[in-house]
């Protein structure tokens, strides 16, 4: 269709395009063209036709929006964007192209290289705005179709970030006077009235946590720079860079953040602790858990998020499968002993331990915690901080917790000798005990014990076994396709179950990448278990000093299943893929 350059798309054109392409009927496009042939609101054209609900020719289902502007894309020969709001460079464009501009001409800045500026438009034949933005940034502009929903809702969040970053640094100078912190924290407890840069700070801020739980983020890094601060996200493992801000509003967002957790905000020499509890955007409770780090260039901020909606999650859900979950249900529903779970930093074992203890915790029985620091507040159990300052370690905690008529005792991890023979007496005293420990595997949990100095026949008397776990990321379900294992896969199969022989299943998928998972292929994370039961077999070779090769093959004699033959099953279920599981798992 030939349209004149600088001019908006109408609903007729949209319409007629489709009808043309046989996406729609005609009768459907003469409708919509004529609902709208006088339109004069300010709903973008593209949305119009989407909120008709028409119905595709080709397979009988509604038409999208997105569908929409890909068609389009293609008609107009101009490349489609799907806007990954983690990859948007506003900040750096902000100061170039203001909010009134880009609303006036539906435009959104998405990045910005030496040679090359990219914005994102929902209007195909309208250039006229091009050389104005050409001038302006000294570069050669890449125009790319987008969502109109998409575009009017990310140019109200980055421009209204970009607008209080701006507006904190022109008052930054003022800021930085303030030397002494003291003087901030005393502003406060004046209770003056809140300045307009406070109100800044606390937008950027509200922003930050609100797009970090859009995102399904499961941590928040804040880092100083030599000049700037940067704010990165964890998503399903990998760190993504959001956002990089200059260093006074940086300063402004630790210590209000610092404010908010209760921290010392004149104290930036040392490490410290607290959390903050929040709401997500559809009105949800979140626990933050916040940690400083003093770094050359300044405090390291990172804040952990817990969703208490992880707790009510079944344990299928987790990843167990039916025997791992009849192993462990066993051990934890047996009246006093010890049990350990294992595993690096973010494998999931808080988790694990958090939704055992709250199955566990019936009207009829008295669970109690030491945690440092209490990762997620609970109401169904009694939760202790330990604080080491004035001496209320885990092992002081265990002692007091005896004398306050437990059941079941969860002790947040085993680090010294002392903790550990606390717990273990805890365990021979008639209590249910349940903790924590770095190790790789399970069997290694045994020698851990061991080198902290705990006799061989206490572990064997209260242990009742061990689960280690590692989180893998689950294939992405729009787009992860099914094929035949090839040579290569089953060579890496092979390796990875080698010596268990394992049978490679006859297909399995793989991870493609799309807009939903961000090109990575995956989406959202699971466990994989491997549980050791203490048996007579074990507990003779702990008596004799055994190595952890000998416990690692007595333990599978006696019916573990290693990690990787977790992870081969879910391999096999099409959960996660044959790459995952080799990443995760190391092989020996």
């Amino acid at each position: 269709m030939e349209q004149s350059k600088n001019q908006k798309i109408t609903v007729a054109q949209i319409s007629t395009m489709l009808s043309d392409a046989q996406i729609i009927s005609l009768d459907d496009a003469q409708k919509v063209s004529k609902r709208y042939e006088y339109y004069q609101g300010k709903t973008h054209p593209l949305s119009l036709v989407a909120s008709e609900n028409l119905t595709r020719l080709d397979n009988g289902e509604l038409l999208l929006i997105e569908q929409i502007v890909v068609f389009l894309a293609e008609q107009t020969n101009i490349e489609y964007l799907f806007i990954d709001p983690l990859k948007l460079e506003v900040g750096k464009i902000g100061d170039l192209i203001s909010v009134q501009f880009a609303q006036r001409y539906n435009l959104l800045p998405i990045s910005m290289s030496d040679t090359e500026i990219t914005i994102a438009t929902c209007e195909p034949y309208d250039e006229s705005w091009t050389h104005q933005v050409a001038t302006l940034a000294k570069r050669d502009v890449r125009r790319v179709l987008a969502n109109p929903e998409e575009i009017d809702r990310y140019q109200v969040q980055f421009f209204n970030l970009s607008r209080s970053i701006k507006t904190m640094v022109s008052g930054g100078e003022e800021t930085s006077k303030l030397t002494n912190f003291e003087q901030l924290v005393e502003l406060s407890k004046l209770n003056r009235a809140v300045s307009e840069d406070d109100q800044n700070v606390i937008h950027v801020v509200d922003w930050i946590w609100q797009y970090a739980f859009e995102q399904r983020a499961s941590d928040i890094h804040l880092e100083p720079r030599r000049d700037s601060g940067v704010v990165r996200f964890r998503i399903d493992s990998n760190l993504h860079q959001v956002y990089q801000v200059p260093s006074v509003v940086f300063l402004a967002m630790t210590n209000r953040i610092k404010l908010l957790a209760r921290l010392d905000v004149v104290e930036k020499r040392k490490p410290q602790d607290g959390r903050i509890k929040t709401m997500s955007p559809t009105g949800k409770e979140i626990e933050l858990r916040i940690s400083t780090l003093p770094t050359a260039f300044g405090e390291k901020l990172v804040m952990r998020i817990f969703d208490p909606t992880v707790l009510v999650r079944s344990f299928t859900e987790l990843g167990f499968s039916k025997e791992d979950l009849k192993k462990w249900d066993s051990m934890t529903t047996r009246p006093h002993g010890m049990l350990l779970v294992t595993g690096p930093t973010g494998s999931g074992k808080t988790t694990t331990l958090y939704s055992t203890l709250r199955k566990l915790a019936t009207p009829e029985v008295n669970v109690c915690s030491l945690e440092d620091p209490i990762e997620l507040v609970e109401p169904a159990f009694n939760q202790v901080q330990i604080q080491s300052n004035i001496n209320m370690t885990f092992a002081t905690g265990i002692r007091a917790l005896m004398r306050q008529d437990p059941d079941i005792i969860m002790v947040g991890e085993i680090r010294d000798q002392e903790t550990a023979e606390m717990a273990i007496q805890a365990a021979l005293t008639g209590h249910l005990v349940v903790s924590t420990l770095h190790t790789n595997d399970a069997p290694s949990a045994l020698i851990r014990l061991l080198d902290l100095g705990v006799p061989y026949y206490l572990i064997n008397s209260v242990l009742l076994g061990v689960m280690a776990q590692r989180l893998v990321r689950t294939l992405c379900p729009v787009c992860s396709t099914e094929a035949e294992i090839d040579e290569n896969e089953i060579k890496m199969w092979e390796k990875l179950l080698s010596p268990w022989k394992l049978k490679h299943p006859d297909k399995i998928k793989r991870p493609v990448g799309c807009i939903d998972c961000r090109k990575s292929g995956y989406q959202g994370r699971i466990g994989i278990y491997e549980i050791m039961v203490m048996t007579e077999s074990i507990r003779q070779i702990i008596a004799k000093n055994g190595s952890p090769e000998d416990l690692q093959l007595q333990a599978i004699k006696d019916g573990m299943k290693p990690l990787r033959v977790s992870g081969a099953k879910k391999i096999a279920a099409k959960q996660t893929s044959l790459e995952e599981i080799s990443r995760v798992v190391e092989l020996h």
